[in-house]
């Protein structure tokens, strides 16, 4: 049976990640997994217009929630920001029934109202409930592939909102990409925050951070990151280009999304894996991903 969700792109994959976005669409193509284009998507949200007035992040994140809804979809979404905003909203709107009468009295002048029937979900996830298969289709292992994987934050955290508690999901992402031979090296600041969420308001605190965690990757051998959000991506293959540590040694590494790992190992196409959009070389680990 094919499983089919509307795909939340969200605003930095389709600007910014083309890459992400044609890997993810590659990927689920060749697992049966139907990609159903979201129409009428507005942002996320976000956590930023969370901060600024949470009623107004309410309706928006919430009128997307409805159209899938009306539509009789569940979502998925690659996006950490977008599944983290989504997912809290969603999370609200079930446990205060005046917010939720409120803002559907709003969604109702557009013909929605939101019941809480649709399912919000990333896109790791439904890839982990179909390892089986993905097993069954490593044409290419990665055998050589040292992954420091970086779950980000917002797909963890709130644990209560997110479903889950917070080392689960990690392991189960790591359970991915140990399926294509690679190994997912187990290191000390694989959990803390990228930085990515400060380049706005304080760049130079970002690039400590990024710094830091880059550091304790490459001593722990790894001779790649894997990410599976766009904000946390732009920190390790944007602009980690050209920091060095202390000694003057570069702290670059291949950074990929996960999905490129996977379909490396699945044999597809590259061209449509897009390893040609990724800002860091990937010269050092090109033969180990048949490119």
């Amino acid at each position: 049976m094919t499983q089919s969700y509307e795909v939340f792109l969200g605003c930095a994959i389709p600007n910014r990640f083309n890459n992400y976005e044609s890997s993810m669409r590659v990927v689920a193509e060749s697992l049966g997994v139907k990609l159903i284009d979201f129409e009428g998507a507005s942002c996320c949200g976000t956590i930023v217009l969370k901060s600024i007035d949470e009623p107004s992040w309410v309706t928006t994140s919430g009128r997307n929630i409805a159209l899938a809804e009306k539509r009789g979809h569940d979502i998925v979404t690659p996006c950490n920001g977008c599944f983290g905003s989504l997912k809290d909203v969603d999370h609200v709107l079930h446990e205060n029934e005046p917010l939720r009468k409120a803002m559907n009295k709003i969604l109702s002048t557009l013909d929605l109202e939101y019941t809480g029937k649709t399912n919000i979900r990333h896109f790791v996830e439904v890839l982990y409930e179909m390892k089986d298969k993905i097993s069954t289709k490593i044409e290419r292992p990665l055998d050589g592939l040292r992954v420091a994987f970086h779950p980000g934050c917002h797909l963890l955290r709130p644990s209560k909102v997110a479903g889950f508690d917070d080392p689960e999901l990690p392991r189960k992402v790591d359970e991915l990409i140990e399926l294509t031979g690679a190994k997912s090296v187990p290191w000390s600041l694989k959990l803390r925050c990228c930085g990515s969420p400060l380049l706005i308001s304080n760049e130079d605190v970002a690039t400590s951070i990024i710094r830091e965690k880059m550091a304790d990757a490459k001593k722990f051998d790894a001779n790649c990151v894997v990410t599976n959000c766009p904000a946390c991506h732009t920190q390790f293959d944007v602009q980690i280009l050209g920091l060095t540590d202390d000694s003057g040694q570069s702290l670059e590494l291949p950074a990929l999304f996960v999905t490129q790992v996977l379909g490396a190992a699945m044999g597809l196409d590259p061209e449509r894996l897009g390893f040609e959009m990724n800002r860091v070389s990937l010269d050092p680990i090109s033969e180990i991903l048949g490119i």
